[in-house]
């Protein structure tokens, strides 16, 4: 991972990172090699996405997940966020292989940038390695040993032995690891909810969790997403019959379901109903046909293909007879809904007889971006349903009381709470406390924490590096928080470039200055601010010193002249970008 640079993660590391007492940084052949199992945690834990753990053993390491998340308003230009990897680089000859619960974006799609420059195994269920290696095709170059994994199947990886144990989730094929270690049996969830009535009819493994509670947990990490929430989660067939209801309520308009393309459960249910009324099926949006092709292929998702057409043909059949199963749930900038909520997109034009389901919640963050989408579609005519109005969506995350059931079956004697923010984490803290689960042996770790869990103890003792490496185009780029901060203000303040030609032997200006604004001035004010500004750079060109020649100083002494010219007078402070033409 020759271009996985820490400078673009230096603010995010610094919050981080934080001084802890007695914390000691990781490295030394002593620490690697010092009795007890470590795990780190380069993501998912402070936060929502990114998941990566990492467990080592005497000079064992093997690695739970590879996930990214998604960028924040503040980050423009940026694609995904991963894990910054640098400690799985540095100890690379040390790994034997990588464990992955399931296939959602946020546990996989870090997985080639991982592969980059660290070739190892990939262990997961067929559906999850499928993803995967779809995933691997925009990556030409990176190739992947990956091996798929049944439920209740053992593998050897180095000192530990990793059970696969089936969950039930949003997604087939999740998987939660009993790992036995020479410390004890660590139990990490991967994400899961307790689902009785789960729509492929295989409920999660709950005799396994119980056998393996008679033999004893040592360390139980768990999924936190939810443990503000009550009681139990509504489980997908409860979904499936609220959006049967609609459609039969709604047989004359033209249904278009919205959902994460990832939510096989969610998408299979949708088919079902779509065929039962009569309607034939379009899909919309590339990953949202990926995921269905691949999901198809592997017996995952069962469907008839003849009901299947085009979204370029919906046009040729009435609205009743129509169901489009799209991508853009949370309002992501030219996903299908949000196209067909701008009018961009000439396959579909929605109207009065459209009916829009949101069979989904909002990711923290997106509520804004969803909201403009949803009043778009408003505006067009359509009517739309979402989570609020009808129960169209649940969560794959277990609530407060499915949590209690896992620590109540597994009864480990320390427990991490991972996978959310910190409050998420310390919600699940507390909920562990009540299972009877003492103080002193709870632990909430920060991102970068390395934890050390023997047969009587468990400690922060370390801290590895972390952070997040932003990914700027196809691959992991030198994004750092100065350019950042330029594209910000770029967006925010505008630009201002500023052409000089200079005579080289006298250092005179050869003509006036020719300056070029975009995103700042208001056209009724242009020409005046613009002549001013030209003022401003002459002025400040004929104090300068040209005996030395130093452009640089020169350039600095027009960017700050002008930056407070137009801060003066427009009140916006654009980026200066001064060019000198040297004539003879």
């Amino acid at each position: 991972m020759n271009n996985l640079s820490n400078e673009n993660t230096k603010n995010q590391k610094e919050k981080n990172n934080r001084p802890m007492q007695n914390k000691k940084r990781t490295g030394t052949l002593e620490n690697k090699l010092a009795p007890g199992l470590k795990i780190s945690f380069l993501g998912g834990v402070g936060e929502v996405g990114k998941n990566m753990t990492v467990l080592e053993y005497g000079k064992d390491i093997i690695v739970i997940d590879a996930g990214l998340t998604f960028p924040t308003e503040d980050m423009p230009g940026i694609d995904i966020i991963i894990p910054d990897m640098n400690y799985l680089l540095i100890n690379k000859d040390r790994i034997k292989g990588v464990i992955i619960t399931h296939g959602h974006e946020d546990h996989i799609g870090a997985v080639p940038y991982l592969l980059q420059n660290i070739n190892v195994p990939i262990y997961g269920s067929r559906l999850t390695c499928a993803l995967i290696e779809n995933k691997l095709k925009e990556h030409k170059k990176i190739k992947a040993k990956l091996i798929s994994v049944k439920p209740r199947t053992n593998i050897k990886l180095g000192c530990f032995n990793v059970e696969f144990i089936k969950v039930t989730h949003s997604i087939g094929g999740a998987m939660a690891f009993a790992i036995t270690t020479p410390a004890g049996v660590y139990f990490h969830t991967g994400d899961f909810k307790v689902d009785y009535t789960p729509i492929d009819h295989e409920p999660m493994d709950l005799p396994r969790l119980s056998e393996l509670s008679k033999k004893g947990v040592l360390l139980l990490t768990s999924d936190s997403t939810n443990a503000e929430r009550p009681g139990f989660s509504i489980s997908e067939a409860k979904v499936g019959k609220a959006i049967d209801s609609i459609f039969s309520q709604y047989k004359q308009k033209r249904i278009i379901v919205a959902t994460f393309a990832s939510n096989i459960y969610r998408v299979q249910q949708i088919l079902n109903i779509a065929e039962k009324y009569g309607r034939k099926i379009a899909f919309s949006g590339r990953s949202m046909v990926n995921v269905c092709e691949t999901a198809s292929k592997l017996g995952d998702l069962k469907f008839n293909r003849e009901n299947v057409i085009d979204i370029s043909s919906v046009n040729k059949y009435d609205d009743k007879e129509i169901c489009i199963l799209s991508t853009g749930t949370q309002g992501e900038a030219r996903s299908a809904l949000v196209r067909m909520s701008e009018g961009d997109f000439n396959k579909v034009e929605i109207g009065d007889n459209d009916l829009i389901i949101f069979s989904s919640s909002a990711i923290p963050g997106n509520e804004r971006a969803i909201n403009h989408v949803v009043n778009a579609l408003y505006k067009k005519g359509a009517e739309v349903i979402y989570e609020s109005l009808a129960e169209v969506h649940t969560s794959g995350h277990a609530n407060q009381e499915e949590l209690k059931t896992m620590l109540a079956m597994l009864k480990p004697k320390f427990f991490v709470p991972v996978h959310g923010e910190f409050r998420h984490l310390k919600a699940h803290a507390f909920l562990a406390e009540e299972m009877g689960i003492e103080k002193r042996n709870i632990l909430i770790p920060d991102l970068g924490d390395q934890i050390t869990v023997t047969k009587n103890t468990i400690a922060k003792t370390g801290v590895v590096p972390s952070g997040s490496l932003l990914v700027d185009g196809i691959g992991v780029s030198e994004v750092g928080s100065n350019i950042l901060r330029d594209r910000m203000q770029l967006s925010e303040e505008g630009v201002c470039v500023v052409v000089i030609t200079i005579s080289a032997l006298s250092g005179a200006l050869t003509s006036k200055p020719d300056i070029i604004s975009r995103g700042f001035i208001y056209k009724n004010d242009e020409t005046n601010i613009i002549e001013e500004a030209k003022n401003v750079v002459i002025n400040t060109i004929s104090q300068a010193d040209f005996k030395e020649q130093d452009w640089g100083l020169i350039k600095s002494n027009i960017r700050k002249s002008l930056t407070s010219f137009f801060a003066r007078e427009v009140k916006c402070r654009p980026v200066v970008i001064p060019v000198i033409l040297e004539t003879k």
